[in-house]
């Protein structure tokens, strides 16, 4: 997490004094009073700076107020399950957990409260501030520690039921379709629809035709280099946040994910989404950081089909807009540039469409 900078006014209000309690009973050394503010980074589940009496910091990330769309979603127990097994049984930077609580009298929903990490963030994938030398630094750390991740055996660190162990694009495809079904259908107060992604059939016909085959690790879900928490000075990777959409799954759905600023276009995503297209600037290639995370896997490159985890991507993100949009509809909605972001969910399909349409039918090797 980055300083009180990156955090604004409380937006959704908690009991503090509730909150002060419970802590004192759980936390060693906590010491109320509580100084609280909210980030202003995060879509879904509100997350909170913590500053006690002894300036000691911690975050508190909460389901949101309100019935939820589906009965799975901004699944806290599982961002605090996943956290407690990574940082006492691997190399894999994350943020320490303290406790988790899923009694709803003590803030209104779950949540659970982890360290504050003193880093940077970068909301930019270009990495304008940094030295050239610095860029390539800090991206190569960031796929480092993808590979980090992926090479970790769930099983032995007791996340072998964290997800099902086959068949991960299918399932995810056909559970992206059923929410943006419903998402789509969400009314305002003044009846208006959110809508549905464009040409929807076509992409559930591409996707049948083209997928890829099965690889199991656990993904992160999210991957993207604002959920990285970049050492303050050096150009290295220090923690991995907002692990909501974590599972067990196909490693390269991650490896696409971060990679989705290079196959992107001036279409107005890059302004509202940070998906830059990033080409022709002096970071590393696409293909150069497909090589390195290759390399780091011992696996072969180039990636066949690699198209196909791309035009997922930008198909799962527009999902993910689109219930923004959703919230925003039922005033659920807990970030400060979320009506941005709501309206990006037909831009951001049409790219995907657009990687199907330059594409056509995939090779064993693909075309990108």
């Amino acid at each position: 997490m980055t300083n009180a900078q990156g955090t604004t006014d409380v937006r959704l209000q908690i009991n503090i004094s509730k909150l002060e309690r419970y802590l004192s009973t759980k936390i060693s050394n906590f010491n109320p009073p509580l100084t609280v503010r909210q980030f202003k980074l995060g879509q879904s589940n509100p997350t909170y700076l913590l500053i006690d009496a002894n300036k000691t910091r911690y975050v508190l990330r909460k389901k949101p107020p309100g019935s939820l769309l589906s009965s799975t979603a901004h699944a806290v127990e599982r961002e605090f399950r996943v956290l407690d097994a990574l940082s006492k049984n691997t190399n894999v930077p994350v943020p320490k957990v303290y406790l988790l609580c899923e009694d709803n009298s003590i803030i209104g929903t779950p949540f659970y409260v982890m360290e504050f990490l003193e880093g940077r963030i970068f909301e930019d994938v270009r990495l304008l501030t940094l030295s050239l030398e610095d860029r390539h630094k800090c991206w190569y750390s960031a796929v480092d520690t993808l590979a980090k991740l992926h090479s970790v055996d769930y099983k032995a660190i007791g996340l072998g039921d964290y997800g099902k162990s086959s068949g991960f694009y299918s399932r995810q495809i056909r559970s992206l379709i059923k929410v943006s079904t419903i998402q789509a259908n969400i009314k305002d107060e003044n009846g208006k629809e959110v809508g549905p992604l464009p040409r929807l059939d076509d992409l559930i016909k591409w996707f049948k035709k083209n997928e890829i085959d099965d690889e199991t690790t656990i993904v992160h879900g999210d991957f993207k280099l604002d959920n990285l928490i970049f050492h303050p000075t050096e150009p290295k990777v220090i923690g991995i946040l907002d692990w909501e959409l974590s599972t067990i799954g196909h490693p390269l759905s991650d490896l696409a994910n971060l990679l989705m600023n290079f196959y992107t276009k001036e279409t107005g995503l890059e302004r509202m989404t940070g998906l830059f297209n990033v080409p022709d600037l002096p970071i590393p290639s696409a293909n150069e950081l497909i090589k390195f995370y290759c390399d780091k896997r011992k696996r072969d490159y180039p990636i066949p089909k690699f198209e196909f985890c791309i035009v997922f991507s930008f198909f799962r993100l527009a999902v993910i807009t689109q219930g923004i949009a959703a919230r925003i509809a039922r005033n659920q909605a807990s970030s400060a540039q979320a009506k941005s972001y709501a309206k990006m969910f037909k831009p951001i399909t049409n790219r995907g469409l657009e990687i199907i349409d330059e594409c056509g039918d995939l090779s064993p090797k693909g075309k990108l």
